[in-house]
């Protein structure tokens, strides 16, 4: 099994940057493909960024330039740095990780940008 627990989320306004932390852990931990989804209010659960099995690195249309994705694997962390920051950036932001055909979901981080 493996957990996932996110940090980092809060009320920050437009154009500043925040930072999003997530820590996997377990007893059998396999994750090959580790990245950020994010739900808006009454809107479907939508891909941020995520690192690939491959290694590389995809991103939204709507996030490009202006977030990055970068991990640790040594410390099988995740992060997601995250400037420029609009209003309709405003959701739930889930950590997310797969191997095969197992995925697994952290609880979730708000994130709210408003001035």
């Amino acid at each position: 099994q493996v957990q996932l627990v996110e940090s980092g989320g809060g009320l920050v306004q437009p154009g500043g940057s925040l930072r999003l932390s997530c820590a996997a852990s377990g007893s059998d931990f396999r994750i090959n493909r580790m990245g950020w989804f994010r739900q808006a209010p009454g809107k479907e659960r939508e891909l941020v960024a995520i690192f690939t099995s491959a290694g590389n690195a995809n991103y939204a249309d709507s996030v490009k330039g202006r977030f990055t994705i970068s991990r640790d694997n040594a410390k099988k962390k995740v992060y997601l740095q995250m400037n420029s920051l609009k209003p309709e950036d405003t959701a739930v932001y889930y950590c997310y990780g797969a191997f095969s055909s197992s995925s697994y979901w952290g609880q979730g981080t708000q994130v709210t940008v408003s001035s």
